[in-house]
């Protein structure tokens, strides 16, 4: 298979899609790679780099969407790379359909099979290629609070870990799954004081037989977290209905509850956003303030530390990208049920309920629209 890797386009996207490490699996196992001039520069990985690894180095996006079988990238594609897409072609990547209907609609018309990184599952029921992205998120998350409390920044003031004498910060983390934990840790660790809220009972127990004391779980309503609103400097959304829309958690008027220069941190922001208020931001301009409240909402807050996170990603999807090399994506779909979770548009098909639901497009199980896809080749 000839698998094309684009240099990303996004503001502030400097992640690539594959290492030069992932290129020699390919190419040991007789596929070809085409990779875009200086498109993991940033990320430390040179043009001689990938040569050395086997691919074959290209000057334009145009000419690897037009010539490869399949694209695999890192966030979602751009307008213009949506039109370059075609019918028969794969495109693997993060999508986050829901909240984006200009996105969806454009993959539809392509007739393209687009296959999601963050609806792929696993055997636990986890989410294995969203996992690491959402691990260095959860991170970031607290170190981009505590920067915007400072009063530079339009914050409080406040010093996240305190010093003897003078109080430490409240973090309030709203979502107890891998960003909120990963949040929960960070915070911990710069002597914050923690709070964590999820409606799972389950979830609530692990967390607290992890941590004990060190924290507070708290079982989530709408009035558990208007209490907590009140006393929160840093507030953490990190609130994921895998595929979906993310729930309005924390609405315009609860801002009213909340100090002046406290923050929002909205990681849920790439699926619309938990906090009524949320609009998506860039590295380049991160922050904004609704009614004395620091909103931090960029869509790709890895990017910020594009070298951990190109590495962390790619060491999850090599797996898969061989598989769907190796098989062909029908074949390897047909084979990994959970692989086939990933699958979010086939043939100008919709085939994931929650996005059919979010946009009102009619929804076909992803095994149905391979069937007909199968159908549709043969006559």
């Amino acid at each position: 298979m000839l698998v094309g890797v684009p240099k990303e386009i996004k503001n502030h996207e400097y992640r690539i899609g594959m290492t030069p490490a992932g290129v020699k699996e390919l190419v040991g196992r007789g596929h070809q790679v085409l990779v875009q001039h200086q498109g993991g520069v940033a990320v430390g990985f040179s043009d001689e780099d990938y040569r050395q690894a086997g691919a074959e180095v290209v000057d334009s996006a145009e000419e690897i969407f037009a010539r490869s079988e399949m694209i695999v990238k890192v966030k979602e594609p751009q307008p213009i790379e949506c039109t370059m897409l075609r019918e028969g072609q794969t495109l693997f990547t993060y999508l986050h359909l829901a909240p984006d209907p200009g996105q969806t609609e454009l993959l539809l018309a392509s007739g393209a099979t687009c296959i999601a990184y963050e609806t792929v599952t696993d055997a636990n029921r986890g989410l294995p290629l969203l996992a690491p992205m959402s691990e260095v998120a959860g991170r970031m998350s607290i170190q981009e609070g505590a920067y915007c409390l400072e009063k530079a920044q339009g914050g409080s003031g406040m010093l996240m870990g305190g010093v003897p004498g003078v109080e430490a910060a409240n973090v309030l983390v709203i979502g107890g799954g891998v960003v909120g934990l990963n949040a929960a840790r960070i915070a911990m660790g710069m002597g914050a004081k923690v709070t964590i809220m999820d409606r799972s009972l389950p979830r609530l127990k692990s967390i607290d037989e992890l941590y004990g004391d060190r924290l507070t779980t708290l079982y989530s309503t709408t009035d558990a977290i208007e209490k907590q609103l009140a006393l929160a400097d840093v507030v953490i959304g990190a609130v994921l209905i895998p595929g979906a829309a993310a729930p309005k958690l924390v609405t315009r008027e609860m801002l009213k509850l909340m100090k002046p220069g406290s923050v929002l941190v909205d990681v849920a922001i790439d699926q619309g956003g938990c906090f009524e208020t949320s609009k998506a931001t860039t590295h380049e301009n991160p922050t904004y303030i609704v009614d004395g409240i620091i909103h931090y909402c960029v869509a790709n807050m890895p990017g910020g530390v594009a070298r951990t996170s190109t590495l962390a990603l790619t060491n999850a999807t090599l797996p898969y990208v061989l598989a769907l090399a190796d098989k062909g994506p029908c074949q390897a779909m047909a084979e990994d049920n959970h692989l086939l979770n990933g699958l979010n548009v086939y043939r100008g098909m919709v085939t994931v309920e929650a996005v059919a639901q979010a946009l009102g497009y009619a929804y076909v199980k992803p095994e149905v629209a391979l069937a007909s896809g199968d159908l549709k080749q043969s006559a």
